[in-house]
């Protein structure tokens, strides 16, 4: 019952000698309350909805202006031991669970092996739903950078980033950067209400830490005033995000490799200056050194700061990822992103052209239990298989 009482003592987000009766200097439709944050929530909901809307009436036209196709999928078929080792042990079984497999539903090696790759095709999200979660994205990210743009760019702490602290915690909140702020949260809200639906990629841990670290840095930075800084911060990470995802929606269409690649390369280079850069050297150092020219550090200022310190963390692993693919760029071998879904596209396009050859082969595949001679194509497939690794 005590808990909420403790939760805003002034210590936690105040610097020392500033209460919270000293804040109502500041007019009330100027002054970061708590409960402004549950204007993000419904928000959120309205960008869940807005997205639905988007993903079925826009993104279809802009499917096939990108070129973008949704690959035909053979299906796995109806075996029920298959199937309920694919849903509770594993996709991808050992050869000795395979063994056992083809013991268990009298089918060969091949049939078993065949069956679990067409299962696991069926799970992959096709190209027009990554499509058009990166368009999505990408048009918030665009809208986000120049409303930010344009409400910065003429402000004295856009330049300077002293001025962050200046009068620190007595500065009055914009309107501007209140709906800013709040469709920012709100968005990220969105993200984590349709992170159970939406593509997993390697990095879902990472997206998620990040998703709920920007949801508490911006709560706590609104509530403690921290806004203008917070500001900074949003329309850092919103510049590289827009390229990376305008990026992946040149990469999901036909006919747009070199424009992909080239975007590529300038999300690149930006990404590594904003977030290994800039972000560092400018913003974590404003909130970090700067802000002690103006008060003493107190619970709040090593709260933010430690958040700051997770999301450059994060920058640092997924600087990993876009260095690992730039490598692969410059020696001609870039064929996919990194943060793709777990099994690439280039691997669904070699399974289907191995189900065309298996269905034209004289074994009939799932009509006989026993291999027939193999027809050319599924002997070169075979040798293939042999020489790869397990």
């Amino acid at each position: 019952m005590d808990l909420l009482p403790d939760l805003w003592k002034q210590e936690y987000w105040l610097p020392p000698g500033v209460t919270w009766k000293d804040m109502e200097q500041l007019a009330d439709s100027n002054r970061p309350e708590p409960q402004d944050l549950l204007v993000a929530l419904p928000l959120s909901l309205g960008f869940v909805v807005l997205r639905h809307v988007f993903e079925r009436f826009l993104a279809p036209p802009l499917c096939r202006y990108f070129g973008v196709k949704k690959r035909s999928r053979m299906p796995a078929g109806s075996f029920p031991q298959l199937e309920v080792f694919y849903s509770q042990r594993s996709s991808h079984p050992t050869q000795k669970e395979i063994a056992s497999l083809m013991l268990l539903c009298g089918k060969t090696q091949r049939q078993v092996e065949m069956w679990f790759r067409r299962r696991r095709n069926q799970d992959r999200p096709c190209q027009t739903k990554k499509f058009g979660e990166a368009a999505w994205r990408f048009f918030f990210y665009l809208a986000a950078f120049v409303a930010g743009f344009f409400s910065l760019i003429d402000r004295p702490w856009f330049w300077d980033h002293r001025e962050c602290w200046r009068q620190y915690p007595f500065q009055p909140l914009e309107r501007a950067h209140f709906w800013y702020y709040m469709l920012e949260l709100g968005f990220y809200f969105s993200l984590l209400l349709r992170i159970s639906v939406d593509i997993k990629r390697k990095d879902f841990m990472q997206q998620v830490i990040h998703h709920l670290a920007t949801i508490i840095l911006l709560s706590f930075s609104y509530c403690a005033n921290y806004v203008r800084i917070g500001t900074l911060i949003l329309l850092l990470h919103d510049s590289s995000d827009i390229l990376l995802e305008s990026a992946k929606m040149f990469h999901y269409g036909t006919g747009w490799k070199k424009t992909c690649d080239s975007l590529f390369v300038v999300f690149s280079v930006v990404f590594l200056v904003t977030r290994l850069v800039i972000f560092p050297s400018k913003l974590i150092r404003a909130t970090l050194l700067l802000s002690m020219e103006v008060f003493e550090p107190f619970a709040g200022y090593y709260f933010f700061n430690i958040l700051l310190m997770v999301l450059q963390v994060l920058h640092i692993f997924w600087a990993g990822l876009i260095l690992r693919m730039v490598f692969k760029f410059l020696k001609g071998k870039l064929e996919k992103d990194e943060r793709s879904d777990e099994e690439s596209v280039t691997e669904e396009e070699e399974d289907n052209s191995e189900d065309e050859n298996l269905d034209q082969s004289r074994d009939c595949y799932w009509e006989k239990t026993q291999p027939c001679p193999a027809s050319p194509a599924s002997e070169s497939l075979d040798s293939e298989r042999k020489n790869s690794p397990p």
